[in-house]
């Protein structure tokens, strides 16, 4: 995809906007059509922002979906690349698609990563009556026998799902990745029932995608890949907790353009901190089935410039990407 196709995409794109008359604070792109996460991002965010008095005027929010966050992306770097007053929606699949190249040559240094708030957590999970007890159980199978153990995950070859195993499998020394067998199914409950109908041994996905069947006593979750335990879900060890150092979550965040000055993205990772202190925001995680995950200004820069750097890294070794 050329960055012709791009502007193309740009001059017919529909843009919806979430507030109408009057000034506006701050304007928030939500890459995606309204009712996506993305949307939920903005619109929870901004309306957050405004209730709690960190920005004093409404903050407008323009729905600009193509090519997957591509056309939001082409749109900030190429028209907006000064603008303070733009933020944008980001996630995990973010960050995955810049370290693929699926943004036709944008890159993730295009931009300034401010911050995230909330995210969905990875997790491992296995059937109910599997013989791995742990996540080092199952690691240890797979370097004893890397045909032993399959995966299946809700997303394509290359995908994030695919990616999260193999981060805690290169944690763990086992660096022949394309041995690891992965299944991509369509969606985690699918990637579940091929789990729990035994035809894989283990399932990566989202914690959202597996509550049900884990309250329903269908399936184990061995590792939760958050720095923490999940509130409501203590009982379940962290992948650090069991000496396998990876956070893979899919985070709900924002971006914004790059040149804009250091003391404007202080200002919004600060804005971005009081949303995540407050209490409105603690129950639109509890209503939405998010989980703390709080990175803003540099410290979150780092944490999404080493995520691109891993997920190019492996997809290269999976020949996902030249």
């Amino acid at each position: 995809m050329t960055k012709r196709f791009f502007k193309a995409l740009m001059t017919g794109a529909v843009l919806s906007v979430g507030v109408t008359g009057g000034a506006y604070a701050a304007e928030c792109i939500a890459p995606a059509n309204p009712g996506g996460g993305w949307d939920f991002t903005c619109r929870q965010i901004g309306k957050i922002m405004y209730d709690i008095g960190a920005v004093d005027q409404p903050v407008q929010v323009t729905n600009m979906a193509g090519a997957g966050g591509g056309l939001a992306y082409n749109h900030v770097v190429a028209e907006r690349g000064s603008d303070e007053d733009l933020i944008v929606a980001a996630s995990t699949a973010t960050s995955t698609r810049l370290a693929q190249n699926a943004y036709a040559g944008m890159t993730a240094d295009q931009v300034r990563f401010v911050g995230a708030i909330g995210a969905d957590p990875g997790v491992i999970v296995v059937a109910a009556d599997s013989p791995y007890q742990s996540l080092n159980d199952l690691v240890d199978a797979i370097k004893a026998d890397p045909g032993s153990v399959a995966f299946a995950g809700g997303s394509a070859v290359g995908g994030f799902d695919h990616i999260k195993p193999l981060m805690i499998l290169q944690r763990a020394g086992f660096t022949d990745i394309k041995k690891v067998k992965y299944i991509g199914v369509d969606g985690g409950a699918d990637a579940i029932t091929q789990t729990v109908g035994g035809f894989t041994q283990a399932m990566t996905g989202d914690m959202s995608e597996v509550v049900g069947f884990l309250k329903a006593g269908e399936v184990r979750v061995i590792a939760v890949l958050t720095e923490e335990r999940i509130p409501g879900f203590e009982d379940i060890p962290t992948a650090k907790e069991q000496g396998l150092d990876v956070v893979a979550v899919n985070w709900r965040g924002l971006y914004v353009p790059k040149d804009i000055s250091d003391a404007k993205f202080d200002e919004w990772a600060g804005k971005l901190q009081q949303v995540a202190d407050s209490d409105e925001w603690k129950e639109a995680m509890v209503a939405n089935g998010l989980a703390p995950f709080t990175k803003v200004g540099g410290d979150f820069q780092s944490y999404v410039d080493g995520l691109v750097a891993e997920i190019n890294t492996m997809s290269k070794e999976l020949g996902v990407i030249q």
